[in-house]
């Protein structure tokens, strides 16, 4: 019997070079998504973070309007810009765009008028993603100790 109990908090992934610029991500659930360099269709790493911000945004956001109408279209596109600064390499301009739309009706006037509400909460506390970026957490890129 194992005595320790997981960490409820803790998040991970297990990255794997597959090719030449290409890797696998793998989560604790088994889901599988391939990472490439940009010179190949996966998704690259900055591609990635702006689809994590569009979809921890959809995520949120259909879950408050679900409860009121479910939407008829639900698009998102993520932008920002790639610069390199004193700073180094990094993201500026960051936008994530809703495109919803809701029934005709009560519903979906209820569902509508939450949204401007849901996508302040989603950038204020919400987005787990959106948040850590804002909030600009320290990243430790460490190698593992070999004899």
């Amino acid at each position: 019997m194992n005595d320790e109990t997981p960490d409820p908090t803790l998040r991970s992934i297990d990255l794997t070079r597959i090719g030449k610029g290409r890797y696998k991500a793998t989560n604790a659930r088994g889901g599988v998504l391939p990472i490439g360099s940009g010179h190949d269709p996966d998704f690259s790493p900055v591609e990635l973070l702006l689809a994590a911000l569009a979809g921890c945004g959809a995520i949120d956001l259909d879950l408050v309007t679900s409860k009121r109408a479910g939407a008829e279209t639900f698009d998102a596109r993520a932008v920002g810009h790639k610069i390199r600064d004193e700073q180094g390499s990094h993201l500026v301009g960051l936008t994530v765009t809703f495109d919803v739309t809701f029934p005709a009706g009560e519903d979906g006037d209820r569902a509508r008028e939450v949204v401007p509400r849901t996508l302040q909460q989603v950038r204020d506390r919400l987005c787990t993603v959106g948040r850590t970026v804002a909030l600009g957490e320290p990243v430790e890129y460490v190698e593992v100790a070999r004899p």
